[in-house]
């Protein structure tokens, strides 16, 4: 069953049984507040006030924070006293401090608050009071707000740039930007494309950095790791949409279909990934160590482009990859390994690739981009029909695009294929093209980051990630525009094959696998 969270409660007795389309659960009064013009600034100076910066969080370059401001702060007070009457009406015409604060911070909010703060200075009405107008603040901020509504096809005039460049990495999961160009969903909006074919993803992060092309297909993970500058200086890109759901497999050598059965066969071998901040490395690591078999200690593990990962399995350099399912079809093609597992039968639904821009080119293009998002989200709706997967497989097997066999592309497409040891399978969703970006998604790919060291796991603040990074909320207008019917909270439970993760509590999912594992 389906668990809401903090922001997502449609069950909550004080509110009408009805969502505003933000995702957020309202009273009778829908998203009608007329916010005054200081409301961003008073927001973004609690935040700064009572909350230490994404980028403090990331580097751990901050002292403990207050939980609430103190009466000193002037800023503060003349920011609060010019909005105590909006917040007063706000928290009002939401149902009151009670539900305001259920909406904001969860059904039970205060009795939780209040007991992690048993020696708080505070009095129960000045704190209720300060905390509601926060509370108030973060549903109409989230909610109230909207964003500007665009056409379902701007005039060219409307846009800030027509011609754009996009990088992509010639595999299926790019298939929703490739195939947008010839199947003319760009030129529906406004636009002219040239897709640039890439070799790395090294090399896609180092031209977003640098800002050489317009937008980019990513791995989903991506864009959390350049914002937050693991392994590379911090750059700030913005996850739109994710291009493809499951899509990816574990591939083994032929050589070892009668020695590797399970898990545990696993150890000694060297198998490939595509890079380190992948959805492939996290997921390698998280088969191989609910399995008991330590990632870092137990196989090796490497980094490898997937233009070149058959040739190398050839060689005999790798044993295997996990790597999309391209690639993995086109090993049993060229008879030389065999489909392990799908990357489905770990996590049904998981995310893949992305379509992912920078923030500066955003707040430089903000009609081209929403354009651009748009031209993809209604290009991946186009891809989850069945009925137009070998059309698309036929669109994309160019030599410009994929340059694979068109066969190849439809066993992957299709979900009929052949596994590499003479059997036919059929999963119809072997691939699937979902583009909402669950910020669950976010919080479970920091979870595994945390737990492989790639980040401080006490400086690990999943939610504040997730909201920089993942644009849920125009994602989600920008389907119901296309007369799409999006989900309308940003957070669920995600069931992996060895346990469900609880996105309201990330930290207790990570500690429980490492005590249960050891690593």
């Amino acid at each position: 069953m389906l668990k809401t969270h903090p922001l997502s409660r449609p069950n909550n007795p004080n509110f009408h049984s009805s969502f505003c389309s933000c995702g957020l659960v309202h009273g009778p009064v829908n998203c009608t507040i007329n916010l005054p013009a200081d409301v961003r600034n008073l927001r973004e100076a609690w935040q700064k006030l009572s909350s230490p910066s994404l980028s403090q969080i990331v580097t751990g370059n901050h002292h403990a924070p207050e939980k609430f401001p103190r009466r000193s702060e002037p800023r503060l007070n003349g920011l609060i006293a010019e909005s105590e009457q909006w917040a007063a009406e706000a928290i009002a015409r939401f149902g009151g401090i009670e539900a305001v604060m259920a909406s904001a911070y969860g059904v039970d909010a205060e009795g939780s608050i209040r007991d992690t703060l048993p020696d708080s200075p505070f009095t129960r009405r000045k704190f209720l009071q300060q905390v509601a107008i926060a509370a108030a603040l973060t549903v109409a901020t989230n909610c109230a707000i909207p964003e500007p509504e665009e056409p379902d096809s701007s005039p060219v005039s409307r846009l800030e740039k027509t011609h754009l460049k996009i990088g992509f990495l010639p595999i299926t999961c790019a298939t929703p930007i490739i195939m947008s160009q010839p199947l003319g969903f760009y030129q529906k909006y406004g636009l002219s494309v040239e897709l640039v074919k890439m070799e790395s993803w090294e090399q896609v992060r180092d031209s977003a950095i640098d800002g050489e092309l317009d937008a980019y297909h990513m791995l989903s993970p991506m864009p959390i790791s350049m914002t937050l500058g693991l392994g590379a200086p911090a750059f700030p890109i913005k996850l739109a949409s994710i291009e493809n759901i499951n899509g990816q497999a574990i591939v083994l050598a032929l050589k070892h279909q009668d020695k590797v059965k399970e898990a545990k066969d696993f150890k000694g071998l060297t198998l490939g990934i595509p890079f380190l901040y992948s959805m492939h490395n996290l997921l390698l690591r998280y088969y191989l160590a609910s399995n008991n078999i330590n990632p870092d200690r137990d196989i090796n593990i490497e980094r490898v482009p997937p233009t070149q990962v058959i040739n190398l399995m050839k060689a005999g350099e790798i044993d295997g990859f996990l790597m999309p399912d391209g690639n993995a079809q086109q090993a049993v093609y060229e008879k030389v390994g065999f489909i392990y597992l799908l990357t489905k039968d770990l996590w049904e639904g998981h995310p893949c690739c992305s379509f992912a821009a920078s923030k500066p080119w955003i707040d430089e293009h903000p009609s081209t981009f929403r354009a651009l998002n748009k031209a993809i989200i209604d290009g991946c709706n186009y891809a989850r029909n069945p009925e137009n997967r070998l059309e698309i497989a036929q669109a994309i097997a160019a030599p410009e695009y994929l340059n694979q066999p068109q066969s190849v592309l439809e066993a992957v497409l299709t979900g009929t294929f052949d596994d590499g040891l003479g059997n036919i399978r059929t999963v119809r969703d072997r691939i699937d093209f979902d583009p909402y970006p669950w910020k669950s998604f976010s919080y479970w790919i920091t979870s595994q980051f945390a737990r492989w060291g790639m980040l401080e796991e006490q400086n690990t603040s999943h939610e504040a990630i997730a909201d920089e990074v993942f644009l849920t909320g125009l994602a989600r207008q920008l389907a119901k525009q296309l007369g799409q019917t999006p989900p309308t909270i940003i957070l669920r439970d995600e069931q992996l094959k060895f346990g469900l993760f609880d996105p309201s509590e990330p930290d207790a999912y990570l500690q429980a696998q490492i005590q249960k594992h050891g690593f």
